[in-house]
């Protein structure tokens, strides 16, 4: 029997990237799967479909992070499909790589509104229904915890902040038995930063691997967290970089 079995998992900005890897693996671990996304119903569907043809359950809800009654009536959609709700998987996020002089207050509160409001609108959402020994899982960033790249300061501001809040969450939790943890990912190869960009290079310079991780590396871990053998792991912040913030 698969490690998750009989459980359902709710993935927020999971069309793409990495939140499509972490859905697709949850899934093959034996997890029913909902996934939200903004833009691009194409790439979802594929995702659904994949997960559809290895033999697993999954429906694609479209739901921008930032808008609290979409985020719900998602929430909802998923327990009625599926009869629950186990895990929580926050996501969804965006950046401004400029330069922080440079960017707009618009670009700034957009950042802000996925990347820790929309934290906030899920994980409330979802607390409605999550049974005690459930799990939170956020996926943070590397820059969360020490900053080493340029143009991304806003972004790493709101990472931080979603490390503390999954450690304080941790805290109201833990009498449940529902684990609260941030996996923190470095340089990932994905659509929105591919390993032959220009911002690649102080990237991988950075890293104690020399190279882009993949979205699986991520997966892993998420998997990991989400499964019963990680049951006395809360609070924490697990970081798979390539070695960035050695």
């Amino acid at each position: 029997m698969s490690n998750l079995s009989n459980k359902t998992a709710f993935v927020t900005g999971a069309s793409r990237g990495i939140g499509a890897g972490i859905a697709r693996r949850l899934a093959a671990d034996g997890a029913n799967i909902a996934i939200t996304y903004t833009r691009g119903v194409e790439a979802a569907a594929q995702v659904v479909k994949a997960i559809e043809q290895a033999g697993g359950k999954a429906i694609a809800i479209q739901a921008d992070a930032a808008d609290p009654q979409a985020v719900a009536a998602a929430i909802e959609k998923t327990v009625s499909t599926f009869g629950g709700l186990d895990i929580l998987v926050n996501n969804a996020g965006t950046a401004i790589p400029k330069p922080f002089v440079d960017a707009t207050l618009e670009e700034m509160d957009r950042v802000v509104d996925i990347n820790l409001r929309g934290v906030f609108i899920a994980t409330q959402a979802a607390l409605k229904h999550i049974p005690d020994g459930g799990r939170v899982i956020n996926i943070g960033s590397c820059v969360g915890e020490r900053m080493g790249t340029p143009g991304l300061a806003a972004y790493a501001a709101t990472k931080g902040a979603v490390k503390m809040f999954t450690q304080g969450l941790s805290r109201e939790l833990g009498p449940r038995g529902i684990t609260v943890n941030n996996v923190q990912p470095g340089p990932i190869g994905t659509d929105l930063n591919p390993a032959n960009d220009e911002w690649a290079a102080p990237q991988i310079a950075n890293t104690a691997l020399k190279r882009y991780g993949h979205v699986d590396d991520v997966a892993a871990l998420v998997a990991f967290v989400a499964g019963p053998e990680a049951g006395y792991i809360t609070g924490t912040n697990l970081t798979v970089d390539g070695g960035t913030n050695a």
